[in-house]
């Protein structure tokens, strides 16, 4: 008798930087939950958004594929800006195809129209917003000089919920729905809003964390309370007795924010709340803190516990892993660019392993508003860096060796030429298939 396909369920953190979760380092923090997660499953120290901002690093995720290629792109100037996600095929609509019930709570960000919503790429059910911020509290979209937009639905149907704090509402929904679709295998996508700005958390989560800084007060508030609702998701799991052949996925779309309009009281100056964990960057950046996001994955029936996955992987690698684990088959997209990791998983070893490469001919690629980078095994290549969104550029040519430099604080370039041209040659001719970076190299 063959084994169930497990369920699969992929928390998703919004701006939430390398350095703010306990098991990545964070020691002024409280995330019990996603600790347990980590303890209970395999941690990935080194995996990377496949954008440093929001919507494209969400479409590589839900169709494996770099997010030019996706179809999802944006550029310095703002001259190339989708509508949406194009139809294709997405993680969702691989899953409803081997017969699973696919839902999503939370931030969608592929498209605010509803022709582009998430009903329409592959999910049965659907709760959230569909923009790339809402107002905690009264889920109105409102800044800069938007008009004020009410933004939150119920599958197509507009619902307020005037005072309830969306980060708990999106916890329960998506509890709910596991709860409803318990026997059968079920794909739960829970992007939750947190912590993007606006900086709103209930008084009782601001009281908690008293005792730090402002800044840094407000980002442990909200970073508990999505905590707390992952929580209350995985005891749903436990009690229904589905916890160990559910695959648990968490990461974020991106370093933590700095953006003028991440600003705290009224006060329209730079936050800086989030941490990168002592990597450079913030969102917006292809330095590793703008791409290097905190990632784990639990599959008790499955994976080892306690462990880590040794050397990179990306979020574009999710659908194929997650289709290898669910039925052994590939995606029906041909052009995928993530590969599987589960075999990696399932052999995970300790971080560590003596300058071995676990994949030498592992390359990622990154595209960012006349950014570029490039990783091949311990070195990375970076041209025209910035530290954060709309910051100038710091770094025209920059080679770093990761493995002794995870900080990228020592440009090496001048010392390795050699391995500059070679990464330079091989980075560039794989901008060129992104139409983003064309257009920007023109205006350049």
């Amino acid at each position: 008798m063959s084994e169930p396909a497990p369920n699969v369920v992929v928390l998703y953190a919004d701006d939430l930087g390398w350095g703010d979760l306990g098991c990545f380092g964070a020691d002024d923090l409280d995330t019990p939950a996603l600790d347990g997660l980590a303890a209970s499953g395999v941690r990935l120290p080194q995996w990377y958004s496949n954008s440093p901002v929001c919507s494209p690093s969400r479409a590589s995720l839900m169709t494996g594929r770099y997010p030019a290629h996706a179809g999802v792109e944006a550029i310095l100037g703002g001259s190339r800006r989708t509508a949406g996600l194009p139809p294709q095929s997405t993680l969702a609509s691989e899953l409803r195809d081997r017969g699973y019930a696919t839902g999503i709570f939370g931030k969608w960000h592929l498209g605010a129209e509803a022709s582009y919503g998430p009903l329409h790429r592959g999910f049965e059910r659907s709760f959230g917003f569909r923009a790339g911020c809402v107002d905690y509290y009264s889920h109105i979209y409102y800044w800069g000089n938007h008009n004020a937009v009410h933004d939150l639905w119920d599958d197509e149907q507009e619902v307020w919920l005037n005072g309830e704090y969306l980060t708990t509402v999106i916890a329960h929904r998506a509890a709910d729905y596991i709860e409803q679709n318990a026997d059968r295998p079920f794909f739960c996508y829970v992007p939750f809003n947190a912590p993007h700005y606006p900086l709103h958390a209930p008084a009782a989560y601001v009281e908690a964390f008293a005792h730090l800084p402002e800044d840094r007060q407000m980002m442990a508030a909200m970073i508990k309370a999505m905590d707390d609702g992952i929580a209350h998701i995985l005891h749903t799991l436990q009690r229904l007795g589905l916890r160990e052949n559910t695959i648990v996925f968490f990461s974020s779309d991106n370093g933590p924010s700095v953006e003028e309009r991440n600003w705290l009281n009224g006060e329209e100056v730079s936050y800086t709340g989030g941490s990168a964990g002592g990597l450079r960057g913030h969102k917006g950046s292809l330095f590793e803190g703008g791409i290097r996001v905190p990632g784990i994955i639990s599959w008790p029936a499955q994976l080892p516990a306690g462990t880590d996955l040794a050397g990179p992987g990306a979020m574009m690698d999710l659908v194929p892993t997650l289709l290898e684990a669910v039925d052994g088959s590939p995606s029906t997209c041909a052009d995928i660019d993530g590969r599987s990791v589960l075999t990696g998983l399932r052999e995970a070893v300790l971080a560590g392993f003596a300058g071995r490469e676990p994949d030498p001919d592992r390359w990622l690629f990154w595209e960012y508003e006349g950014q570029v980078a490039a990783r091949h095994g311990r070195w990375k290549l970076v041209l025209e860096a910035r530290e954060s969104m709309a910051a100038p550029v710091v770094v025209g040519e920059g080679l770093f060796d990761l493995d002794a430099d995870p900080a990228e604080q020592h440009n090496v370039s001048e010392v390795h030429p050699e391995q500059v041209a070679a990464m330079k040659s091989r980075l560039l001719a794989w901008a060129a298939t992104c139409a983003g970076w064309r257009d920007a190299v023109l205006m350049g």
